[in-house]
Order: structure tokens, then sequence, then C-alpha cells
């Protein structure tokens, strides 16, 4: 890029807009670029968003994996009433928190399975994004508690 506004052309550029980057070279060049609504300037290996028509960012995944779930999959976790209800609880958002933000992710997750709250929360994301093969046999909560000391042991 030379060294010109990118407003009007003309003079020589000396500020840039914090948001988008573009070069202008005065108050007048940066009122006339603040008439429109500019977007953010990419930055090299960033994530790109596309957007839908009802303008909620989509994230591009840039490297999938066996373990990526697929969008649609995903867009149902945000429409389970289920999950809501859940998430109502502020111990199971302090959890959540807790895993997002800890150094060491699959130990932070092998303490928060110790909550059955939290137990319960993965169950029910797990249900929808993967349900089961044969859904219409009921659980038998004992066998799974059974079957759950016997791993501890």
């Amino acid at each position: 890029m030379d060294g010109t506004c990118g407003i009007c052309k003309q003079n020589d550029r000396k500020y840039k807009c914090k948001t988008c980057n573009i070069p202008y070279c005065s108050v007048i060049c940066y009122k006339t670029h603040q008439e429109q609504p500019c977007e953010p300037a990419a930055l090299p290996g960033e994530v790109q968003a596309t957007f839908r028509e009802d303008r909620v960012p989509k994230k591009t995944i840039l490297f999938p994996t066996v373990d990526t779930v697929p969008q649609g999959k995903l867009e149902l976790l945000g429409q389970s009433e289920q999950l809501k209800n859940l998430l109502q609880n502020p111990h199971l958002r302090r959890l959540l928190k807790e895993v997002d933000n800890g150094r060491d992710g699959m130990n932070a997750i092998r303490v928060a399975m110790m909550e059955p709250l939290f137990v319960e929360f993965a169950d029910e994301c797990l249900r929808i994004v993967e349900p089961p093969e044969n859904e219409t046999q009921p659980v038998d909560l004992n066998e799974l508690v059974f079957t759950n000391l016997q791993h501890r042991r």
C-alpha cells in the first residue's frame, strides 16, 4: 500500500482506523469514513467468520478431525430445552468456566466429571450430538451406577 490517504486519495496518510485499519490523513477524512460502518480487518491466520442471513457469525473450522461435530448438530444443542434448563444452574455455569479456563483441559474435565450435575450436562450434550442407536430401550439407572462403581475400583 502506498502512503496516501485511503479516503481522499490525495494527501499523505497519518493515521489509521482502529477498526478496519484504513489509512486517513485528517479529521475530515476520518469523519467521512465514520459515516459508513466499517468491519474489522482480517488478521493473517485468523478463523474467518461467514455471515448467514440472520447475521449470526458462523465459524469456519480450519482443521477438522474425526471428533469434529458438524455445525448442524451443534445448532441442535442451542435448541435443547433440557440443556437450557441445566444451564440455568449457576453451579454448572461455574464448572463450565473452570473447565474452559483450566490449564490442563483433560484434568479439568476429569475433576468436573466427579460432579453429578456436570455428568448430566455432558450426557445430555452427547445424547443430542450422538444419539444412541436404539434409544427406545429404557435406561436402567441402577445398572449405570453399578457399572460406574466397578470402573472406579
